[in-house]
């Protein structure tokens, strides 16, 4: 697997203990969203999250362990279905020498990134999509090969959640709120069809 092209370069505050590419994509984004407020959004249970850093952080640093053992219960309900389908999608489609929990932390947190109104890079806490784009092709490489139409990401995530479950394309949940909906979109909004009268 290739590395991530994201910056290795990590504060001694989350010091990976191994070598392996997982450990610095997880970095990155647990860096990005390392405050209560924010680390709440990645979507990981307190367990999934404790598991997590101690596969690639050990020993864990203190201040991890208490947001860590401070994560609330993930407040998706309103949007369970889409959650549950898209991890399950990105789970099915992990690059087989992953870790099966990395893949499915992986999924949560994408797929919980879907419900927040922005670009995905934005709502992951990343500095912009190539960053997107080197953690998708790290976990799921298959996925990055067939947007061959350079869609945004969660536009393309999205899409081919909707088709692995055989429904027709539409925005995940958190796209309506996003700046660029409009242009992503616009061939959904409705065209009026004038009406001649007699």
């Amino acid at each position: 697997m290739d590395r991530p092209t994201m910056s290795a370069s990590l504060p001694p505050s989350l010091t990976p203990s191994h070598s392996r590419a997982e450990a610095v994509c997880f970095a990155s984004l647990l860096l990005a969203n390392a405050t209560p407020e924010r680390v709440v959004r990645l979507g990981l249970s307190g367990a999934a999250m404790a598991a997590l850093l101690r596969r690639h952080f050990s020993p864990v640093p203190g201040a991890w362990h208490a947001l860590a053992a401070d994560l609330p219960t993930p407040a998706w309900a309103s949007h369970a279905i889409f959650v549950v389908e898209m991890r399950e999608m990105l789970r099915r489609r992990a690059h087989p020498m992953l870790h099966p929990a990395d893949a499915a932390d992986m999924a949560t947190i994408l797929a919980t990134a879907c419900l927040r109104p922005d670009h995905l890079w934005r709502d992951l806490g990343l500095t912009g999509r190539d960053d997107v784009t080197a953690l998708l092709a790290h976990f799921f490489p298959s996925l990055v090969s067939e947007n061959t139409a350079n869609l945004r990401w969660k536009r393309f995530l999205a899409e081919a959640c909707a088709r692995a479950y055989g429904r027709a394309p539409a925005p995940a949940p958190g796209c309506p709120g996003c700046e660029a909906y409009g242009e992503c979109f616009a061939h959904l909004r409705q065209t009026s069809v004038p009406i001649d009268f007699p």
